[in-house]
């Protein structure tokens, strides 16, 4: 069986995702044949892959940007299971890219042997086809709650015999004690496969850090195999860069002498915002996620961005008073956009018998059609145009446009219309269509226009897919630079050693 290695956290956004990217880059540019894993993902942010047969298949953004890092296209099979969550108690199940279901903690765990069963036969199938597998885990591994039946964490290292090193955020404080009581909450079995830990987000001199490291050392019997500073150019697919009051990126200076305000509204069950990263890395653009009317007042555009329960969505719209702000902006003539949910929640009416089973509502009024949701999903990689650029992006929706024949923002390549554009008001079912870099352009020259900032200018050079690049070269020359890559390839090639001490108390009973 080939190499592989678990990167686990102290919690959730600790820095699994870019970390597993990072070590995928870097054993990449090595000439490794590598390939990401992550077996269960719980995620609203989604990658669609299109097989040879016309099928569609989801799978973890995270999972898509951690294949780019390894220079792989997306597939199914790095991310088996995706949980979508719909409400606070329930999830959408895709297996292996098919939405399958429905789950919550009631019947969790009926479902769970069958979906470990599906992680674990994946596993086996990519190990036997790569050089290396380099697998990410959920949450935290000491989840004693969820220990039983853990197919994530240290039961799939323990399924797979795989080495595990451990992430701690040093940014939130506590890490050693983190790092300790995560392994010191472990079965002596589980603890036999944790042979490290990584310190990510270190601001500083690391000089001052070399007591914490040898401490934590000498009282788990396990190196610091590095610490990763912080570094502000690691935003791209990280799902913690979604939380609301941020700004997007690193903002370039404006190539006119006017920047373009951008508000994304950070709707509760938020999906596939990653669109948004496009058009934070254009110079002079500054986007911000936000949950604030005030913010929306300030905005020269305005972004609804996709949900994983539309009608949901809207309705906390109506009650935050988000939706009079949207409602006052385009009564302004500024410009507003909505992506896939967000642009359903634009139309007149909403008729969902299969999302949020509400039957018909209405919506904000703000675009002429009519909205239903079908009970199949709609999975694809559509290529067309629009205004004049050529365009390719994804779809993953339920609703579809029933009722209003309205001018389309973007025309399919066969000439079928898609989305709407009225006035100062545009929506879409695609995402990933400001990836595409004259289409961004000509847009953003479009909403600069009506948003009344002339001194707006569009930079004719910047490629997102270079951006994206650049990002992984990143995280790559990261983990060159800062951890000890041979003993991290002597862990991949051989394993945990055999000399791991326990650290009590262990597992509680």
């Amino acid at each position: 069986m080939t190499g592989g290695l678990l990167v686990a956290g102290t919690t959730s956004d600790a820095g699994k995702s870019v970390v597993t990217a990072g070590i995928c880059r870097w054993l990449h540019r090595r000439g490794v044949k590598v390939a990401p894993f992550k077996a269960q993902n719980m995620s609203n942010n989604s990658a669609v892959v299109v097989g040879p047969d016309g099928r569609g298949g989801e799978l973890g953004r995270a999972q898509a940007m951690q294949a780019a890092a390894c220079g792989l296209p997306p597939d199914i099979r790095f991310n088996p299971v995706l949980l979508k969550p719909g409400s606070d108690r329930s999830s959408q199940v895709v297996l292996l890219g098919e939405a399958v279901g429905t789950v919550t903690g009631g019947n969790y765990r009926s479902m769970r042997e069958r979906l470990a069963a599906t992680a674990w036969a994946t596993l086996d199938e990519l190990r036997a086809e790569y050089d290396a597998v380099i697998c990410e885990g959920a949450g935290s591994p000491t989840e004693i709650n969820l220990r039983d039946g853990d197919f994530v964490n240290m039961g799939l290292a323990r399924h797979a015999g795989l080495p595990t090193i451990v992430v701690g955020d040093i940014d939130r404080g506590g890490v050693f004690a983190a790092f300790h009581g995560t392994l010191a909450l472990l079965s002596r079995a589980d603890q036999a496969l944790v042979s490290g830990f990584v310190i990510n987000k270190f601001r500083g001199d690391a000089g001052l850090l070399r007591p914490g490291l040898d401490m934590i050392t000498e009282a788990t019997g396990r190196p610091v195999y590095g610490v990763l500073p912080f570094h502000l150019d690691v935003w791209l697919d990280a799902e913690d860069s979604l939380a609301y009051g941020r700004t997007l990126g690193r903002p370039g200076p404006p190539r006119g002498d006017q920047w373009l305000r951008v508000a994304v509204v950070r709707l509760p069950r938020i999906s596939n915002a990653t669109d948004a990263e496009a058009l934070a890395a254009e110079p002079g653009v500054r986007v911000q996620l936000t949950v604030e009317p005030a913010d929306i007042a300030d905005a020269d555009l305005v972004v609804l961005p996709g949900s994983k329960s539309t009608v949901g969505d809207l309705a906390w719209l109506r009650e935050s008073g988000l939706a009079e702000a949207i409602g006052r902006h385009a009564a302004a003539g500024k410009p507003l956009l909505g992506i896939c949910g967000g642009f359903q929640m634009l139309a007149e009416t909403i008729d969902d018998e299969v999302e949020s089973g509400r039957g018909r509502v209405p919506g904000l009024g703000l675009l002429p059609v009519g909205i239903t949701f079908g009970p199949r999903k709609i999975l694809a990689r559509p290529v067309g145009e629009g205004f004049g650029a050529p365009v390719r992006g994804y779809e993953i929706h339920h609703g579809f446009v029933s009722r209003g024949e309205p001018a389309p923002l973007l025309r399919y390549a066969d000439g079928r219309p898609e989305g709407a554009v009225v006035g100062n008001v545009s929506g879409t079912h695609w995402h990933g269509a400001f990836e595409n870099d004259e289409f961004r352009r000509r847009f953003l020259t479009e909403a600069a226009r009506q948003a009344g900032r002339h001194g707006f200018a569009v930079a004719p050079d910047t490629r997102f897919a270079a951006v994206r690049e650049r990002a992984l070269d990143v995280l790559g020359d990261l983990v060159e630079e800062h951890v000890d890559t041979d003993a991290l390839w002597r862990l991949i090639e051989r394993g945990p050693s055999a000399r791991l001490p326990f650290v009590p108390p262990g597992a509680p009973t």
